[in-house]
């Protein structure tokens, strides 16, 4: 083991939270290697809306989100499966702009910042030993004081923690895939959209260079029903809601295929294992309908930095480090994933999500208090 191999902090997924949190150690002078298995830079299945709670935060991070001439996004459109429309002026309102490039954007940032990151790079093991972590990975092993991880909504590591929602059977919270294409298309610059189908529902909204992302979330039995297609699924399913069907057959698409994910779950989950500070959809996913999985995860970057900063400054040990981070991430999110999980059982069923939509037309105030109940300060 040679002395480069040894950090600081060790931080497992390049996704907004381990990138954020790399910067952020890093510039209070703590070595930090950064962990992730693809290559840089790439596309992630996500619905691309980042509430402004987070704009301040990462521009801080050194992102110049002023210059980009992102779209600004105030107004919320909901449908349900028959077509009637909902729509709310959002309480903050949000920006759109695409994974690949923030992402690569803030990459390019932390290794300005002296973070060693190690692309292309799977983790393969976490050991925890003599009060250090000894992680294995397809570039060789390596030692750090603190190790985190924002690996995403599920892991190789998952499985070997044996995580609860891992092995659970399938159920309503847990047994979810997620589709995301860029499209270009006609919709308006300063909203956000959520069109509900059957067990499931499709975001769309602009992102930056004319594009637009359309992603959408439903459970495995409707891809099931289809053959295990997704093209027969956006046909038979998704284009029965009448704004589906514009946008799907009006668009041009500027992927050959999506990007796909599976095995999603809204399960509880722990924010610590084996020692292991977990930010993200590691530490628990909120539904997507919210809109604010990524300024959750920016968030939390910044609660997990201030908690390692007083580990390896010495001001508290390992283990107040650990009980400190899960109450603090606790008392910020648990309320707004308990929230989300209550909205999002009221969407799948087509007559319920009918019903739903229709009763909050009527009850705008009670709409903009959900959004509210899913959504944070500036911090």
């Amino acid at each position: 083991m040679t002395d480069r191999k040894k950090y600081d902090a060790a931080v497992i997924g390049g996704g907004l939270a381990g990138l954020s949190l790399s910067i952020q150690l890093a510039r209070l002078g703590y070595s930090v290697a950064l962990f992730e298995k693809e290559q840089f830079p790439f596309h992630k299945v996500c619905g691309e809306y980042i509430s402004l709670e987070s704009w301040n935060f990462i521009e801080d991070l050194g992102l110049p989100l002023s210059d980009l001439q992102l779209p600004i996004i105030n107004k919320l459109i909901v449908t349900a499966p028959n077509g009637k429309k909902l729509e709310q002026d959002l309480p903050l309102g949000g920006f759109g702009i695409s994974r690949y490039k923030m992402d690569a954007a803030l990459k390019d940032i932390a290794v300005a910042n002296k973070v060693s990151l190690f692309d292309n790079c799977k983790v393969t093991d976490v050991i925890f030993e003599n009060d250090k972590f000894h992680l294995q990975t397809t570039k060789g092993k390596f030692i750090s004081r603190t190790c985190s991880a924002g690996f995403g909504k599920r892991s190789n590591l998952d499985l070997k923690w044996k995580r609860g929602f891992v092995n659970q059977k399938p159920n309503k919270l847990n047994n979810y895939i997620a589709v995301k294409y860029h499209i270009k298309t006609y919709f308006p610059v300063d909203s956000i959209a959520l069109h509900n189908f059957k067990n499931g529902y499709c975001g769309i909204s602009k992102i930056e260079d004319d594009k637009y992302c359309l992603c959408y979330l439903t459970n495995a039995e409707n891809l099931k029903a289809s053959n295990n297609s997704i093209e027969a699924m956006e046909k038979n399913i998704l284009q029965k809601n009448p704004h589906l069907q514009k946008i799907f057959t009006g668009s041009e698409f500027l992927y050959k295929s999506p990007v796909t994910i599976s095995q999603i779950s809204f399960s509880k989950k722990t924010q610590v294992e084996d020692h292991i500070l977990l930010m993200g959809d590691a530490a628990g996913m909120i539904t997507p309908l919210c809109g604010n999985g990524m300024s959750m995860a920016l968030h939390g970057s910044k609660i997990t930095a201030k908690c390692i900063h007083q580990f390896l400054s010495e001001k508290i040990n390992r283990e107040a480090m650990e009980t400190t981070y899960t109450r603090q991430w606790r008392s910020t999110f648990n309320k707004r994933l308990r929230t989300g999980r209550w909205i999002q059982s009221m969407f799948g069923k087509v007559w319920v999500t009918n019903l739903f939509i229709a009763v909050m037309k009527k009850f705008p105030k009670l709409t903009k208090a959900l959004i509210q109940q899913t959504h944070g300060d500036p911090f």
